[in-house]
């Protein structure tokens, strides 16, 4: 294959420019057929009872939401929002609609001061028909003042359509910052604008081709939006990384004085095989979110798969190409003389002859920046994700303010029997739920209050569903799945009943979620391992690997703790803290980070091996090892880190999560880690490093591996 690839290297390039170009053709349409999804798990009680909603009662959960502003109980302010909800009510893609008004003066659905009344709706169809038409015809439609009353627009499917959105002008911004500075930390890495050029290249045709790859996908599974932002900033990423250490092992061989074809031949067979096993390890690492039965999180392992491949065949296939064109051309002017006593040298030395202390201060600073982590709190999502200037924020901002019920996340429960007074009693004496209503009448705290204003609304062809309406302070926290728990603790009714709603949607979503960690984390763990064996022909190697990669992953969730949950730096990024996080997005981030960690892991242990396949001295290797490859670890680092922290600069805070953690995580593991805590682990271990010590390909015949260290 080398030899093919040097003596066809201008055709490949022809190929490889067209490719892209078939490739982008496609591409241009993928953010088209990309959709939007739901924090639903897929089977669960609560989506069993949205299904029997729409089937059965011609409604659902109140995912719009229309705040109208006036004195709600003038008369000309009821006048006004009633027409408001009939015109609402004949939109196609509305199922149901209520309102205070409707409601007979449901006291829930008022403001304390009177000044806000609410009209609550259900919009069919899927996520990204629901948030379309809510985002391109109800907002603005249904937005406006008139004279007698001002409507705003909420709800959860409005919220996420916003998010959505914002998140897509995100990933233009960032498309748009990343490619400048990318392209300026590359010439001033290289000092060759060519080799810039074909670096980058590198990373857009993996995007590219991840795009196009993700439309033709879409065809057959769902694929969601927010795939597009993790192809841009990994594409780009990886395909940097890739192509740093394949062109410094090319000009390493260069400058060694070996002719073009032999160089070419050499990176491939040395720095190609451990780019396989660094894309392998990365690849292994998103898959695992394939075992997630939700489509969101598996959108983000399709294109970090197919990233990954595509990084790695534009390292092994288009870049060697574009080098063996170049030949010597790739070479810095006046670059300066080898070193084998160099900073990383120096630093692995100094960190190899007190290795018990250089152990001792890594992990101290890694406990330090991790701490934070041991009071993590899981919480749910909510509208404060997007900006304060996002309408749908300044909608629930006024809600949040003014109304201590919430309406709108009812929870619904659906029964196969009628008579369900003793049990609405009883599920209104559960704290944090201020009002039942079912066809026996209102409940509070077990009382009976009232009628329900048109009963039948309430009745089904075999049973009959209640709304329990919880309070405000209880969903605002991490007390939502102990509400929900609470609700389906209570004693059922003959029949039994099932209980939905979208705080038990939400609540249902993180139990799967959280469920399927243990079996996630063992397949992650697993497959790196195997692939990081593979490689070394060690036992010791891959099982430090995972200590430490994990270690570095304490610092990142240390970070997002300190950051996004107890609000530090808030004012600087521009969100708004509200003192959980969601456990969608850093399960999300520690298969990325884990990946990447294992990146960088690979690299350096590539060219340790290397040299202690050549001499059997384990401090030489790995002084010799950090000497070539830190330099490029430490720079495809910084590239990698300026890449993700451009998300830093978005306005959905699930963004800048995804930015800021990774970006740190990244950073710590190519400093903390590799310069000292591999080092010196690796000195404390010395020969028990490389048992059983298979020979690997590539390795001296004959080396003595019997040496003391």
């Amino acid at each position: 294959m080398i030899p093919v690839l040097f003596r066809h290297r201008r055709l490949i390039l022809l190929l490889a420019v067209a490719l892209t170009v078939g490739l982008a053709a496609v591409a241009a349409g993928a953010m088209n057929v990309l959709v939007l999804s739901r924090w639903e798990a897929p089977g669960s009680e609560s989506v069993q009872v949205q299904e029997l909603l729409e089937r059965d009662y011609g409604t659902g959960n109140a995912n719009l939401v229309l705040l109208v502003t006036g004195a709600v109980d003038d008369p000309a302010v009821a006048t006004a929002a009633g027409l408001v909800a009939d015109e609402l009510g004949s939109e196609p893609s509305v199922l149901d609609v209520w309102s205070y008004w409707s409601r007979g003066g449901d006291p829930t659905m008022r403001s304390e001061d009177g000044r806000h009344g609410l009209i609550l709706a259900h919009v069919t169809g899927d996520a990204t028909s629901a948030r379309l038409q809510i985002r391109e015809r109800i907002l603005p439609a249904y937005t406006r003042d008139t004279g007698v009353i001002r409507v705003d627009i909420g709800g959860a499917e409005a919220v996420s359509g916003q998010v959505s959105q914002q998140a897509t002008r995100d990933f233009l911004r960032a498309e748009e910052l990343i490619v400048p500075v990318m392209m300026v930390l590359l010439v001033l890495l290289y000092r060759r604008f060519r080799l810039a050029l074909l670096t980058l290249g590198i990373g857009l045709f993996a995007v590219i081709g991840t795009l196009a790859g993700l439309r033709i996908l879409a065809g057959y599974t769902e694929v969601a939006t927010f795939a597009a932002n993790i192809t841009l900033v990994m594409g780009v990423g990886l395909g940097i990384d890739y192509s740093l250490f394949v062109i410094a092992r090319f000009r390493e061989e260069l400058t060694a004085g070996v002719s073009v074809p032999a160089a070419i031949t050499t990176t491939v067979r040395t720095a190609g095989r451990t780019v396989v096993f660094s894309g392998l390890t990365v690849a292994a690492s998103l898959s695992a979110l394939l075992l997630f039965p939700f489509a969101f999180l598996r959108s983000f392992a399709y294109a970090g798969i197919l990233v990954v491949a595509l990084a790695v065949a534009g390292a092994l296939t288009i870049l060697p190409a574009a080098l063996a064109t170049l030949g010597t051309r790739a070479l810095r002017r006046n670059p300066p003389p080898p070193r084998t006593d160099g900073f990383w040298t120096r630093t692995g030395g100094l960190v190899m002859r007190r290795p018990i202390l250089a152990t001792v201060v890594g992990l101290l600073i890694v406990a330090v920046l991790a701490a934070p982590a041991l009071s993590l709190r899981l919480g749910l999502p909510d509208d404060r994700v997007l900006p304060p200037s996002a309408s749908t924020r300044q909608t629930y901002d006024v809600m949040r303010a003014g109304f201590p019920q919430e309406p709108q996340d009812a929870l619904h429960l659906v029964t196969a029997t009628t008579d369900v007074a003793d049990y609405a009693a009883a599920v209104s004496r559960v704290p944090g739920i201020a009002q039942v209503n079912a066809v026996n009448g209102i409940f509070d705290a077990g009382t009976r209050t009232g009628d329900v204003p048109d009963p039948a609304r309430l009745a089904g062809p075999a049973g009959t569903r209640l709304e329990a309406v919880p309070t405000r302070d209880v969903l605002a926290g991490t007390e939502t799945p102990a509400l929900v728990a609470a609700v389906r603790a209570v004693p059922a009714p003959p029949g039994g009943v099932l209980v939905g709603g979208y705080p038990a949607e939400l609540t249902d979503f993180r139990a799967m979620l959280t469920g399927r960690i243990p079996l996630v984390a063992v397949v992650l763990l697993t497959i790196s391992f195997a692939v990081l064996f593979a490689m070394s022909r060690s036992l010791l190697i891959p099982i430090k690997a995972t200590i430490l990669n994990l270690l570095s992953l304490s610092v990142m969730f240390g970070v997002l703790v300190t950051v996004f949950q107890n609000g530090f730096l808030a004012p600087v990024l521009g969100f708004t803290p509200i003192g959980t996080l969601d456990p969608a997005f850093p399960i999300l981030m520690f298969c990325v980070a884990y990946g990447l960690s294992m990146d960088y892991e690979v690299f350096l242990l590539s060219r340790i091996k290397e040299r202690y396949d050549a001499t059997g001295d384990n401090t030489r290797a790995v002084l010799d090892g950090l000497q070539r490859s830190a330099p490029l670890i430490t720079a495809a680092a910084t590239i990698l880190a300026v890449s993700f922290a451009l998300y830093a600069t978005g306005d959905v805070m699930y963004l800048q999560m995804v930015g800021v953690g990774i970006a740190v995580a990244i950073l710590v593991d190519a400093t903390v880690i590799r310069a000292i805590l591999v080092p010196a682990l690796m000195r404390l271990a010395g020969r028990a490093n490389w048992w059983p010590g298979i020979w690997s390909p590539g390795q001296t015949v004959g080396t003595d591996h019997r040496r003391t260290p």
